[in-house]
């Protein structure tokens, strides 16, 4: 009786434990970003029993069993599984699936599965612009994507950036094609980064749908949207920081300057100008007078989103405050911009989208990477010299005095404080931009698109020429003051009209085809004026309507544009089961740019793929999980040129005589060549993407030829007959050149997630490049550009070498002793005889002579590899990235050292040759004439780089004690951007070119790129 209780309760407790049932209750959020996730599945695996969060993110299942696990998912998020054991409240925190996120990819008129995209696509997303927290948006593409390069025109606030998809193809314009949802968008950098979701880089031919604008590389970006019943979410983002140069360049002190100008004029047979130098000292230091150590940098970013299950919305707002780590108050950019996007389901056939964005921008700057530009002038300026005179007015830097030492500084240089203090500008610009969008499904499987995208924007420039005396006859002196005015209007719409249609058959064939139209028109205006003589030689009084004065020449223009373009396009994509991928696309263009003859081009292409993991012989690897192969061949064009090429206006400048009178009047512009057509560019692509190691590491791999044909080349020389000779009139364009870019790219990011608090992100890509200029029909066989001095042209287009190669004479080290000099070829024709310790020049015709036909090839701009690193590592709530790039092979112009005898220079000079056996590298110094100074392989550098481009350490508070006062996420950071560069360029930049695909690597002095030290919070409601 006794045994029969114990095993009647041993049953009874058996039985309860085994039906006890828990409540479990918690919050589902995002891991990195503590937001909460609505809409979230919370389900008892193997089990019925499942649950929906709210808008919140908050749920609560019961009659959960003892001992089952509990799945938490989320689209785009890796599922959460969790054994219950009783009851408790849990917060669900899930993290991202990479995979999942990137399934989808926008290609133009439409997006695609990544795994099915067979062109070469590069993507940029909104965590890495949230890393590099950019001022200008262009910057996030440098060392993110292979075979794009980002090349600053220099470190001032707001300066432009040049991007150069695979290479340098065209001598005019190579900047790809921005689009902006949809809309055509003249420049991106005026985005604010924060408001965008994804940037897309088309690299082959997979852009040949937007045909004649495809030839440069297409550049997709997409902004922030609303998501779908989700509560309003409202972030705030700001950052400050300071400001410094980057680099100083290492100057000869006062004492440095003055023993060596002393063995300068000893060795000329002079009388040395300094005998005693012991009181000289360190003396002026330039650059730091014209360096400003703690320039400011200002963001605030706010913006709110959500949605419900109909309509979802975005609306944001940001203010950038950037000064100038040159000039103080001379050189800053202002940015301001205010967005909305507002998406509707107006009925399950009908979709609207829109999207508005209003952006000013607000800027002053000096002369700069010129020659007698700011920095051209610290850098030249002897630290003899002081920045103020006794009686506290700014110095008046000498032209030249044979009796006066150190005083032969030329005509070019000034004080660059009184430079700098009398210096007046402003520029402002205001641009709306925005498109309206409709999608309506016809019937199953087909869907209208019918989109209207704009552009507008009104810029207004003053600049102010005070009356000014630099002294002596120096050329920036100004015996009449005057103001410039200009007023520019440019406007633009596209209209897009296109079907889709989606279909599959026998569940092995897939089809989608993509046709329509595109109507663009861009216009606009522009109107210039001057003024002269203005009260009070002020830049308060700077307007045109206060001036008085008159001048006997044109002090107006204008200018107006229209030019339209209307295309047709189709798109057929096909797959078998996923497996064999095949699209083909063809774009007709029509352009008001080129004459009747030429007006319409077609540009096919087509683009292939093959998942060979998915074949059955593939079977099941562990370690590689993914690879597929694809190729692209296509033709598409630039159409990026002179305006009216093929017909002949009133461009130019003439003066007429009326009754014994001068009279001002205008003349023919650019000679008519009605032949003018496209830039043609064949571009073939092959690559493999492969995923290893249960999708932790990702390849992509591309081999690429961009052939780039009938170049258009301007001024192309023709008979003088035709008496174009005046101001304003230029020599025909003619289609006559031919460009090849070859190249390799590699990419390779590994993921992975050691732990439930450490996780990593490494990405590195790498892209071998060769160019090369097949072709150069002109008459000549070449184009120049480029300036060293006042007058040598530096850079060539020319067929067998790299596009803007340096052209100039080639060195073989010092003379040593007067037998080497002997035994060499005269150097007479060069400019003077040698003597030992001047540079050997290379007779390289090996006629015997040294003369201009000994000019060769002596550097190359284009940099042949580049290179992208960058670290993502969690620990828990701390969050580290490092962002670094790399440039290979490119070489550079020391343009801005003055060739005259008293300037002062860089301490590398404290080489010089002083003997023989001294140095084989620094040539001696002196004030005779000598061939030393001119363009030679001795002032181009090599201007391989390395740059830590950003370092950054953040930290997110524990979203359980934020959400006490309703805030869903605290991150707060800290971080270095251009942290250093590692180069021996003894320039300021050596990633910084003009822009200019011929003499971009010519360096004035260009402005460095400021290191900038920064705090920021993010703050999510």
């Amino acid at each position: 009786m006794k045994s029969n209780f114990f095993l009647f309760a041993f049953i009874l407790i058996s039985s309860f434990c085994y039906s006890q049932e828990y409540e479990i209750s918690g919050k589902v959020t995002e891991a990195q970003t503590g937001l909460a996730l609505p809409g979230a599945n919370v389900s008892v695996k193997n089990g019925t029993n499942q649950i929906t969060a709210d808008l919140d993110g908050n749920f609560k299942i019961s009659k959960v069993p003892s001992g089952s696990t509990l799945v938490v998912t989320y689209v785009g998020f890796i599922n959460y599984e969790f054994k219950v054991t009783k009851n408790e409240t849990v917060n669900f925190k899930l993290s991202p699936d990479q995979k999942s996120l990137e399934e989808v990819v926008v290609i133009g008129y439409g997006s695609q599965k990544k795994r099915e995209v067979t062109g070469a696509v590069g993507i940029v997303s909104s965590k890495t612009l949230e890393d590099l927290r950019p001022v200008k948006i262009e910057q996030a593409l440098q060392g993110t994507v292979s075979g794009v390069n980002v090349t600053t025109q220099g470190g001032r606030p707001g300066a432009g950036l040049d991007i150069r998809i695979r290479g340098i193809g065209t001598n005019g314009n190579n900047a790809p094609t921005f689009i902006v949802d949809g809309t055509i968008m003249g420049d991106i950098g005026l985005l604010n980064p924060n408001d965008v979701e994804t940037i897309t880089v088309l690299k082959d031919a997979q852009a040949a749908i937007y045909g004649t604008i495809g030839a440069n590389g297409v550049i997709l970006i997409t902004t922030k949207t609303g998501k779908k019943n989700s509560k309003t979410r409202i972030s705030y983002n700001t950052y400050f920081g300071t400001q410094e140069t980057s680099r100083k360049l290492p100057l000869l002190n006062a004492t440095e300057y003055a023993l060596l100008l002393n063995e300068s004029y000893a060795n000329n047979g002079n009388a040395i100008p300094f005998p005693n130098v012991s009181n000289l000292g360190k003396g002026t230091d330039w650059q730091d007078l014209v360096f400003d150590s703690g320039a400011p940098i200002v963001s605030h970013d706010i913006s709110a989103s959500g949605g419900s299950d109909k309509i979802t919305y975005s609306v944001s707002g940001s203010h950038l405050d950037q000064g100038g780590i040159v000039g103080g108050d001379k050189s800053n950019f202002l940015r301001n911009t205010a967005r909305i996007s507002l998406n509707a389901d107006l009925s399950d056939k009908l979709k609207i989208q829109t999207n508005a964005m209003y952006i000013y921008t607000s800027s002053r700057t000096f002369n700069e990477n010129a020659l007698g530009s700011v920095l051209f002038n610290a850098i030249n300026t002897p630290a003899i010299y002081k920045p103020y005179d006794a009686d506290g007015n700014f110095t008046l830097l000498p032209s030249g005095d044979v009796n006066v030492p150190g005083s032969n500084l030329g005509n070019e240089i000034i004080n660059p404080l009184s430079q700098l203090d009398n210096t007046y500008n402003s520029y402002n610009l205001k641009k709306i931009n925005g498109n309206f969008a409709a999608n309506y499904e016809v019937i199953k499987d087909l869907v209208i698109t019918g989109k209207i995208g704009f552009e507008t924007s009104n810029s207004e420039g003053r600049s102010f020429n005070k009356m000014v005396s630099y002294g002596g006859s120096k050329v920036f002196n100004n015996v009449r003051s005057s103001v410039n005015q200009n007023a520019i209007n440019d406007n633009s719409y596209t209209f897009d009209l296109y079907a889709t249609y989606t279909k599959s058959f026998a569940e092995s064939h897939n089809f989608k085809l993509t046709a329509g139209q595109t109507v663009y028109k861009e216009y606009g205006n522009g109107l210039y004026a001057t003024g002269y003589d203005v009260p009070n030689n002020s830049w308060e009084n700077a307007d045109i309507s206060l001036t008085t004065g008159a001048l006997n020449s044109k002090t107006n223009s204008s200018y107006s544009y229209d030019e339209r373009r209307l295309s047709h396009f189709a798109r057929l994509q096909y797959d078998f089961k996923g497996k064999y991928l095949v699209s083909g696309m063809i774009r007709r263009d029509l352009s008001t740019k080129f004459g009747p003859e030429n007006q319409v081009a077609y540009f096919p292409s087509v683009t292939g793929g093959w998942v060979i993991s998915d074949e059955n012989f593939f079977g099941e690897s562990k370690t590689l999980n993914f690879l597929k192969l694809r190729a692209s061949y296509g033709s598409l064009g630039n159409d990026k040129i002179t305006q009216g090429a093929y017909f002949s206006g009133l461009g130019g400048e003439a003066t007429y005589i009326f009754d014994g009178n001068l009279v001002n009047g205008a003349a023919m512009g650019i000679l008519a060549n009605p032949d003018v057509k496209w830039e043609a560019a064949k571009k073939f692509d092959v690559g493999f993407d492969f995923r290893l190691l249960n999708d932790k590491v990702e390849i992509n791999t591309d081999y690429f030829i961009d052939t780039r044909k009938d170049l258009l080349v301007p001024d192309v020389p023709v008979s003088s007959l035709t008496g174009i000779a005046g101001p304003g009139a230029k020599l025909p364009v003619i289609n006559a050149g031919d460009v090849t870019n070859k190249g390799f790219e590699f990419a390779i990011n590994y993921k992975d997630k050691l732990s439930d608090n450490f996780s990593f992100n490494i990405n590195y890509n790498v892209t071998f490049l060769k160019n090369e200029v097949t072709k150069v029909n002109n008459g000549t066989g070449f184009l120049e550009g480029g300036l060293f001095g006042t007058s040598t042209i530096t850079s060539r287009m020319q067929g067998g070498h790299a596009l803007g190669y340096f052209y100039g004479y080639k060195t073989a080290g010092i003379f040593q002793n007067q037998a080497e000099v002997d035994a060499h070829p005269s150097q007479l024709a060069l400019g003077a005889e040698a003597k030992p310790g001047d540079l050997r020049f290379v007779d390289v015709n090996g006629d015997g002579k040294l003369d201009a036909n000994d000019r060769t090839d002596i550097g190359d701009p284009i940099p042949s590899t580049t290179m992208g690193l960058n670290i993502n590592l969690n620990y828990k709530g701390f969050d580290f990235t490092a962002y670094a790039f790399a440039s290979i092979g490119n070489d550079m112009v020391r343009a801005y050292e003055r060739t005259l005898n008293d300037v002062n220079r860089s301490n590398y000079l404290l080489g010089r040759w002083t003997g023989e056996g001294s140095t084989n590298s620094i040539p001696r110094v002196t004030t005779g004439t000598t061939s030393n100074n001119i363009f030679s392989d001795y002032f181009v550098e090599d201007a391989s780089y390395l740059r830590i481009q950003n370092v950054q350490l953040g930290y997110t508070l524990d979203p359980s004690f934020t959400e006490k006062a309703g805030i869903s996420k605290v991150r707060i950071y800290t971080g270095v951007n251009n942290l250093y560069t590692f180069t021996k360029y003894m320039g300021y930049d050596p990633g910084a070119s003009s822009g200019s695909p011929i003499g971009g690597g010519v360096d004035n002095g260009f402005y460095p790129i400021p290191r900038t030290y920064m705090f920021g919070v993010n703050v999510n409601f």
